[in-house]
């Protein structure tokens, strides 16, 4: 059952990662900004981070195998 839990937080571990990398190999180059927009560059993936942390998260607490009831 370990296994099978480790391959599917891999899974989706995976799936929310392939757009962000996807989306980081652009060549495109940023526009200059000034002020408080350039704080917000780094946030999608702080973003991708924390959604991985709760699917992960998620997947761990549904597959839970220890019995309810003694």
């Amino acid at each position: 059952m370990k296994t099978h839990l480790i391959a599917l937080a891999t899974a989706a571990a995976a799936m929310v990662a392939a757009p962000v990398a996807a989306n980081a190999a652009g060549n495109r180059s940023a526009a200059p900004v000034d002020g408080e927009q350039a704080l917000r560059g780094g946030s999608n993936i702080i973003i991708a981070l924390l959604a991985i942390a709760a699917v992960v998260a998620g997947i761990i607490l549904i597959a839970d195998d220890e019995p309810t009831s003694p």
